[in-house]
């Protein structure tokens, strides 16, 4: 398509594409989109394609308003395909609107289409139409990365070369796994919040007995809970999130001639800092990201009952991290009709594996990664496992950022690992 339009510092256009819902019966067609951007130097249209893995899973890819952060840097060598990963953005966005039409067995059954298999089987397909004779370069953020190994076991003719930041996942750990080993950074992070700002152990006190002692409805009309208040947590492993949720906290009981009240800014700006009730593909599906012919049967959740420290109840209030817990389908009006959809895939054993370990251990794809030490949402030790197996994984191991780093110092971070891939990084 050649509507093209204008950004500063650079040119986009828009990709639609129809492609099979299950590529095993391509009967049922979905539509991708995928927005290419341009860079404005002489040449830029025949630079070779980069594609962008968001990470999840469930949120669109980034809506570029200018030339900069890693996107500058990529831009100099490549043309950058941002792909709205399929069931997010315009990419036939779900919602319990979109799948209100079907039965709960039926919701499962569809949403069960929309992992990392399914999203490397459409960015290949895509491939095929806009670059059929040369594979070409991806990076992948966090969950992206996740995609990329998926792509390196299912269809590694396809890549040239591959960059992945907070990214690499285990090959064979199971969900419960994962969750006993982000727990325990969560811990941490949770200790070096109230280490750095001593008067949010007090604030958060305050919060959680006024909402035990009133009914808080939040902008939205959630009812807010104790639970819901340490899903906040999410935000400990971001650079700049400790500030914002501090932030958030201090501001959120105020005086009034009639007593304490919540602040009307903390009751809006508490939804806007979670992606649960707009992005319900995260929930849905973020647990069976793990799951390789198993269920998760909601591992979060279990691994979170063995730590009393982490219960609603607590005598001190303890933040969560990238958890999805049960209770959520209760609470959260947006997830609510899509329940019982969600507790059979908790229950689902049947997921196809993700990664075919005799590919992987025979890989010729160059890959740069930047793994993060102190990285809440991926564990290092488990990439560094994943990076030990696959051949031609070189990997930045740095203290330096929190997992949003891209977003931080994107710039930095891409030049760096295109110079890993090209040999020329000292370590």
């Amino acid at each position: 398509m050649d509507n093209m339009m204008q950004i500063a510092g650079a040119l986009a256009r828009k990709h639609f594409f129809d492609l099979p819902l299950d590529y095993q019966s391509p009967k049922t067609t979905i539509r991708i989109f995928a927005r290419e951007i341009i860079g404005r130097q002489d040449g830029a249209e025949n630079l070779p394609l980069l594609l962008f893995f968001q990470g999840g899973p469930g949120f669109g890819a980034l809506r570029p308003a200018a030339n900069s952060g890693w996107l500058k840097r990529a831009l100099k060598e490549f043309r950058v395909l941002l792909l709205d990963q399929r069931g997010t953005g315009l990419s036939s966005p779900i919602s319990f609107a979109s799948l209100q039409h079907l039965t709960p067995t039926e919701q499962a059954e569809y949403l069960g289409h929309f992992r990392a298999d399914n999203i490397v089987r459409d960015a290949e397909a895509i491939r095929q139409q806009l670059s059929p004779n040369t594979p070409w370069s991806v990076l992948g953020q966090s969950f992206g990365g996740f995609c990329i190994l998926r792509y390196l076991s299912a269809a590694p003719e396809g890549l040239k070369q591959a960059f992945i930041t907070g990214g690499i996942p285990s090959l064979n750990r199971s969900a419960e796994e994962v969750y006993q080993a982000t727990f325990k950074r969560v811990a941490q992070k949770n200790a070096d919040f109230f280490c750095r700002f001593p008067d949010v152990r007090d604030i958060s006190q305050r919060l959680v007995s006024y909402i035990n002692e009133h009914e808080v409805l939040l902008a939205n009309g959630d009812k807010l809970s104790v639970e819901m208040l340490q899903l906040l947590g999410i935000h400990l492993g971001m650079e700049q999130g400790a500030e914002s949720l501090y932030y958030l906290l201090e501001q959120a009981l105020i005086d009034t001639p009639s007593g304490t009240e919540l602040n009307p800014l903390f009751l809006s700006h508490f939804t806007e800092m979670l992606s649960y009730h707009t992005n319900p593909i995260y929930a849905i599906l973020h647990e069976s990201i793990y799951c390789q012919q198993q269920a998760s049967r909601w591992a979060a959740h279990r691994v979170r009952q063995a730590m009393p420290e982490f219960a609603n109840n607590a005598d001190e209030v303890m933040f969560t991290g990238e958890m999805v817990f049960p209770w959520m389908f209760d609470q959260i009006k947006w997830l609510q009709p899509l329940q019982q959809a969600a507790e059979l895939l908790a229950a689902k054993q049947d997921w196809p594996a993700l990664y075919d370990l005799d590919v992987l251990a025979n890989n010729k794809v160059p890959v740069a990664a930047a793994v993060y030490s102190n990285d809440m949402y991926v564990e290092r030790e488990f990439s560094e496992e994943t990076a030990a197996v696959v051949p031609n994984i070189r990997t930045w191991i740095t203290s330096e950022y929190e997992h949003n780093g891209l977003r931080m110092d994107g710039e930095h971070i891409l030049d760096r690992l295109i110079a890993l891939n090209k040999g020329n990084c000292m370590r």
